[in-house]
């Protein structure tokens, strides 16, 4: 079978009988109507129109629980409630000692923060099942504010002495911390009323993971000097860990073995306990309370045996009973923090949001992203009052308020009751909790953190650039501090954006046999091309970033050297031109050597001046082409005998075995200047080279961008713009009756 006829038979599995439309035809028969946007003043105006019943709706949207609480099944819920706010009120009162502790800050604070923030939350938060207040990452964020802007080193009490003025220094570290909260709770409000609530987007979920990781090696850390019962005062610069890390081990000597021992058979004890809540879930009502039991018994022992006196283990101290009475934050702080209180911000929201939507997709309900933002600022921002710190959602005490029944804040309410009247009544009896036995309890907490490692090797099978992702946070966080490395860590993470655009996929595509469907040729064994036009794809936008490559490699897949072959044309044009001057000038000697002779004029010697105007014509086209005038309009792959001009066939040069070419736009979201111009060189390129151009799958915006951006005109036009690549297809294959966008033009059809 010859060559032709394998064509023809080819050809169809493709042709068809419907009619194709262009861009063009699109817009006379279906045209656009421009969405006329109201003025900002007018919308402005409509925000701020206030009615009944504006006002009733923005009283039930930032005000959630007077929408859900009338509507409450008190018969249903209200027992699953009590008893998952009991066991997570129970789980908070360790946990808010501890976690105050981590933070830098007196036990006593951390009662505070589980119950004022919490309760702010019920009323204001769209999540049903988590629960507010402590987070371990969180307060190591908040630590490395207070113990760098309030060292030990600047209490001492004396030039040679050891000794620490601790109320000093914890009544400084409780105003950074107040003034931490309120800066927290501003930014949270302010980006949830601007409708901010995507910025969490850019947090991807290998970035949290990575960047909690880190947190939980930093908190780890930060707990050794109480496990080892030694007094070492921490820094918070770039390497802070690392310097940490020596130091503990430099003095490791000076352990106190009271103390240690203390802290091993508390770990031992909390990681059996939990292994057995874990087997047990099933059977048991609530999980058994062993960070409560072990409150108790290890403040009852250290009580009744004197370990600070005997064995110097340090305690608690000192807890006043009742609650604080309200008061401003120092303002004069703001503008030492306002950078690691931005961090916090949005730390602290990732993490709540991401906790509340993964329970809402398992509960099937919605939460609502800006809300949350407000929730979450409003419990910093009031609780800042009352000497709270930042909070955010905490991932075990979640689990437990679900896991034990919890349907809705309710049950953080509850909590937060059973925080309310432990701070009235039996705070003062937990002075004598050795520190160990809190830093105890934080450490296994971060069981759940550690087991993020086991990530790495799941990323690794499934998407190496999110290893990546994961790995730059981790270690950026671990050397660079908290703040400075979830900086690098988002950086990066917008970069490797960059690195995906960058490393698209491009491939020439082909059809699979009696289908409209298209794939890539070198994937598909199925998909062939269609002869004699080629089908150019890209996975992605094409923009300034990658404008460039999308050239090159457009170029490489069509396997024409395009600029290379405009050059030889150009110069077989001038070595044309320079062979018919060379043939004037010596038709002009001759004829003068015949005037010379014979004393009358030579009638060839006018058409060859005739001929002469017409190369200088000729001639100016060529150079208004060569410096970049788009003068040849696509579909003028013409010879001599049509259009007059220099056709590579003519200049003796191989022609490209396609003479369309397709670029399928389908996965284009936008374009700027820089594709558009990128597109114009296509154009002017290619129809140099005697090819035509189409575009296909161009979107709404991206239509629109190519308007804005003046792609089209005289030489280019929409009818060269098809819906899909099967319209183009069909419209190059389809037998037309009627002139061609070509032939008007003046050029003959190069369709098959």
């Amino acid at each position: 079978m010859t060559q032709d006829k394998k064509d023809t038979v080819h050809m169809q599995c493709y042709s068809a009988r419907q009619q194709a439309l262009s861009e063009a035809d699109l817009d006379r028969i279906a045209p656009r109507t421009s969405i006329v946007r109201p003025s900002l003043w007018r919308r402005f105006k409509n925000r701020t129109r206030c009615s009944r019943a504006t006002a009733n709706f923005l009283l039930l949207k930032y005000v959630p629980v007077l929408k859900w609480l009338p509507r409450y099944p008190a018969r249903d819920w209200l027992l699953g409630d009590l008893i998952a706010g009991l066991s997570v009120g129970i789980i908070q009162l360790p946990q808010g000692l501890a976690y105050s502790l981590l933070a830098g800050l007196p036990p006593v604070f951390g009662l505070y923060t589980s119950f004022y923030p919490v309760f702010i939350y019920f009323l204001l938060g769209t999540s049903k099942h988590i629960s507010v207040g402590t987070f371990a990452v969180v307060c190591v964020m908040i630590a490395s504010v207070t113990e760098s802007l309030a060292p030990n080193e600047n209490f001492l009490l004396g030039d040679n002495s050891s000794s620490i003025d601790t109320v000093a220094r914890d009544l400084m570290r409780v105003e950074l911390s107040m003034a931490l909260a309120f800066l927290v709770g501003i930014f949270q409000i302010a980006l949830g009323l601007i409708q901010f609530g995507f910025v969490v987007n850019y947090l991807s979920d290998p970035l949290i993971s990575g960047y909690t990781t880190a947190s939980a090696v930093h908190v780890l850390t930060s707990q050794l000097k109480y496990l080892f019962g030694l007094k070492i005062s921490q820094k918070t610069q770039p390497l802070s860990l690392i310097y940490t890390i020596i130091k503990i081990f430099s003095r490791i000597t000076e352990t106190n073995i009271g103390t240690l021992v203390t802290s091993i058979i508390a770990i031992v004890v909390l990681v059996l306990m939990k292994f057995l809540n874990e087997k047990l879930a099933s059977k048991l009502v609530i999980p058994i309370p062993i960070e409560l039991i072990m409150l108790i018994v290890s403040t009852g022992i250290s009580y009744g045996v004197g370990l600070d006196d005997k064995f110097g283990i340090e305690n608690v101290g000192y807890i006043p009973v009742g609650l604080k009475a309200p008061m401003l934050p120092d303002f004069s702080l703001f503008t030492d923090i306002i950078g690691n209180a931005f961090a916090i911000a949005v730390v602290g929201y990732a993490i709540t949001i991401s906790l509340g939507q993964v329970f809402a997709s398992k509960h099937g309900y919605k939460v609502d992203s800006n809300q949350e933002l407000i929730a979450i600022g409003f419990s910093n921002f009031v609780g800042s009052f009352f000497q709270c710190f930042a909070i955010s959602a905490s991932v075990s005490r979640s689990l437990v308020q679900e896991s034990t029944g919890g349907n809705t804040q309710v049950a953080s309410a509850t909590a937060s009751f059973v925080i309310f009247i432990i701070i009235l009544k039996a705070g003062e009896l937990f002075q004598d909790l050795p520190k160990s036995i809190l830093a105890s309890i934080i450490i296994v907490n971060l069981k759940g953190m550690f087991k993020q490692f086991s990530e790495v090797k799941v990323l690794w099978k499934n998407n190496r650039i999110d290893m990546l992702t994961w790995l730059v946070t981790f270690v950026a966080t671990i050397l660079f501090n908290m703040d400075i490395g979830l900086a690098v860590a988002v950086a990066f993470s917008l970069l490797t954006i960059i690195f995906r655009t960058q490393l698209s996929n491009y491939s020439i595509l082909g059809q699979v046999y009696e289908t409209s469907i298209y794939r890539d040729v070198s994937r598909c064994h199925q998909a062939k091309e269609i002869p004699r036009i080629k089908i150019f794809h890209s996975t992605s936008t094409v923009y300034y970033a990658n404008a460039n490559q999308y050239l090159e490699t457009l170029y490489q897949k069509c396997g024409v050297d395009v600029e290379k072959l405009i050059e030889k044309k150009r110069k077989a044009i001038k070595k044309k031109q320079k062979k018919e001057l060379k043939a004037m000038k010596k038709a002009m000697k001759e004829n003068e050597a015949d005037n010379q002779i014979t004393g009358h004029d030579n009638i060839a010697f006018d058409r060859l001046e005739l001929g002469k105007l017409e190369y200088e014509i000729e001639e100016h086209k060529e150079e208004n082409m060569t410096e970049g005038s788009l003068t040849v309009v696509p579909g003028n792959a013409v010879n001599e005998e049509s259009g007059g001009r220099n056709t590579l066939q003519s200049l003796g040069l191989e022609k490209p075995n396609f003479h369309s070419l397709i670029l399928d736009f389908s996965s284009m979201n936008f374009v700027d200047t820089v594709c558009v111009k990128a597109l114009r060189k296509i154009f002017k390129n290619f129809a140099e080279i005697e090819v035509d151009v189409y575009l296909a799958g161009c979107n709404a915006t991206v239509m629109t961008g190519l308007e804005v951006g003046n792609l089209f005109n005289e030489n280019i036009t929409k009818s060269q713009v098809f819906p899909s690549i099967h319209d183009a297809i069909t419209y190059l294959t389809m037998d037309h009756e009627q002139i061609s966008i070509h032939e008007a033009n003046g050029a003959p059809d190069t369709r098959l």
